[in-house]
């Protein structure tokens, strides 16, 4: 699971910066430490907009955070589950792609009568 600390705002903006050529299409794919540390800023401060433990999402191979508030999950797999690639979450993330058109091109696995991102995205606008 990733870090439930803080995230600075400037530090987000600056992980999404770095890789936002990239995920409008204008630049070359950026190296591992800067889409890790994108996608791991991003769902850090998805988790701190939507506090709880309803919600497991997941963006291997870099981060996972447990989110939304509601019944908390303790053992084996959670009931509320999202899974995507790193580009499709920071596109989420960012405002770039709409969580229904995602859901609905197959580029999100939810599962999971809470697992419906729509409110809380984007986290942060580029």
């Amino acid at each position: 699971m990733a870090s439930s600390r803080s995230v600075d705002p400037a530090q987000l903006r600056a992980a999404v910066l770095a890789v936002s050529d990239w995920l409008r299409g204008d630049g070359p794919d950026p190296a591992r430490p800067e889409l890790a540390a994108a996608v791991r800023a991003t769902l850090r401060t998805l988790a701190q907009d939507a506090p709880g433990h309803t919600v497991e999402v997941r963006v291997p191979p870099y981060a996972a955070v447990q989110c939304v508030e509601g019944p908390r999950h303790t053992r084996g797999t959670p009931p509320n589950v999202i899974e995507t690639d790193p580009r499709t979450w920071l596109e989420l993330a960012t405002g770039l792609l709409d969580w229904e058109d995602a859901l609905s091109a197959a580029r999100v696995s939810a599962s999971g009568s809470r697992a419906d991102l729509s409110h809380w995205l984007p986290v942060v606008r580029i």
